[in-house]
């Protein structure tokens, strides 16, 4: 049983790093939550909050015959560790990152990207019981007009928030 707003849960020490771009350039319409490979000295960096998903879009390794096995994160940044081992090889910082997902859902996924040619992008990343997930989403790209409407919407509701005060 997990608990409630501990420190398992994103709380002290657990840093939440978003994607705050892609609300504002992206309509979403499906979201998932996905564990993610990473090497342990780029859980610490994570930790610390060192983790870039500005750029950061998420693409199929599919084989030949067709069937969706694998999703990676592709364009994420998280820099070398400084206290690491001078012995140990440090990994890419702009290496692709395999995310883990049910077979379902990556059917799933893939059925929506190709039929609908949607993308899908990161979110978030946050800690879970000391494991890194990624919140990813299936999204369709915003025009010009459609930006300016969500901005025009949210004036208007901190508008009201404040009348209200």
């Amino acid at each position: 049983m997990a608990k409630k707003g501990g420190k398992d849960e994103g709380g002290v020490g657990h840093p939440t790093i978003s994607n705050r771009k892609a609300w504002h350039d992206y309509a979403i319409l499906e979201e998932f939550e996905a564990g993610i490979v990473l090497s342990g000295c780029e859980v610490k960096m994570v930790r610390r909050g060192s983790f870039q998903l500005n750029d950061a879009y998420a693409e199929f390794n599919t084989p030949k015959d067709g069937e969706p096995r694998e999703l990676w994160l592709v364009g994420s940044n998280i820099p070398p560790y400084p206290q690491a081992s001078t012995h140990e090889k440090q990994p890419e910082p702009l290496r692709r990152r395999k995310l883990l997902l049910h077979r379902e859902e990556l059917r799933k996924l893939r059925r929506k990207v190709i039929e609908k040619g949607l993308t899908i992008i990161p979110l978030k990343a946050y800690f879970v019981r000391g494991n890194v997930k990624v919140l990813i989403a299936l999204v369709q790209g915003k025009k010009h007009f459609d930006k300016r409407e969500s901005i025009k919407e949210r004036d208007i509701e901190r508008d009201n928030q404040r009348k209200f005060k």
